[in-house]
């Protein structure tokens, strides 16, 4: 009886063991069924119920296919100029965070002892496993009128940004610096050093050894950190309404419209416009090779 029913299962795992693309194919079908179901039909149904309305009396939602909240979306100029702001800032961010990023990263990977490179990568990685809160929280008391910034500058005639969009875009880069450091770390890492010396035998100077060598190769991870910064400053709501005052970034108008509007439909409409923006900029991208480095 055991021989009968081994037999069977000693072909099966035969034929499998012959066809390597089918195991991978079974291996993955779960994961994948998830996935298109969890994340791609999340965004589906995102992306359709942006073309519904809510009643103005009852408040329910009304399935019936309208263009009306994107024609409000794009010609009221306060959600333009929302738009504008929100990527403004995740621009602002993501050049920030790239030029603090990378001498830490360069230093880390190139000078660096074995011994100081295994403590710094802890030093860069401890902080995200601070709660977001307490981190967003910690810069609206440094920024506030008698926090630790206040005490710093004032004996120079300064002063605090206070809470705005400059605050936002101070706690935004700190929150996602990490984020950017370990691309590029991992990138200079596999840079190879022969490669610099080469280039400082040939009698090039630090600047061009830097602009002609280490940019170039070195690029697309920086614009693989982009990606993260970028696309976490572009959804964020929390840190700008903690220490961004009375600024708004579509995050927040996301938010006001599933809560306190209770407009799902407009909220899901405003949603689409981070994911419209974040694939264009993935497809500009894409021709740089970043995507091989994430």
């Amino acid at each position: 009886m055991t021989t009968t029913l081994d037999s069977p299962r000693r072909k099966a795992s035969a034929y499998l063991y012959r066809k390597p693309k089918l195991r991978l194919g079974i291996l993955l079908s779960a994961p994948m069924l998830w996935l298109g179901l969890a994340y791609l039909g999340a965004l589906a149904a995102l992306f359709v119920t942006a073309f519904w309305t809510t009643d103005a009396f009852t408040g329910q939602v009304v399935t019936e296919w309208s263009m009306d909240n994107f024609v409000t979306l794009f010609s009221d100029a306060v959600y333009r100029t929302i738009t504008l702001r929100t990527v403004g800032i995740a621009a602002l961010v993501t050049v920030i965070t790239a030029i603090i990023a990378f001498p830490m990263a360069f230093y880390m990977a190139k000078f660096a002892s074995p011994r100081a490179r295994r403590l710094l990568v802890i030093a860069v990685m401890t902080p995200l496993w601070a709660s977001y809160l307490v981190k967003a929280y910690a810069w609206r008391t440094m920024l506030s009128g008698n926090g630790v910034l206040h005490w710093l500058l004032k004996p120079f005639g300064l002063d605090t940004p206070g809470y705005g969009v400059l605050a936002t875009v101070i706690t935004l880069s700190y929150l996602w610096l990490p984020y950017m450091i370990l691309p590029i770390y991992a990138g200079l890492e596999r840079l190879p050093n022969s490669l610099v010396d080469a280039s400082g035998d040939l009698g090039a100077r630090p600047f061009r050894t830097f602009r002609s060598v280490v940019l170039p190769v070195t690029f697309p991870v920086i614009v693989a950190g982009s990606i993260f910064t970028f696309s976490l400053s572009l959804g964020d709501y929390i840190a700008v309404k903690i220490v961004g005052g009375t600024s708004q970034m579509l995050g927040n108008v996301v938010y006001d419209n599933i809560g306190a509007a209770n407009n799902l439909p407009f909220a899901a409409t405003v949603a689409t416009v981070p994911v419209v923006i974040m694939l264009a900029y993935l497809a500009a991208v894409r021709r740089t090779g970043a995507l091989d480095n994430l």
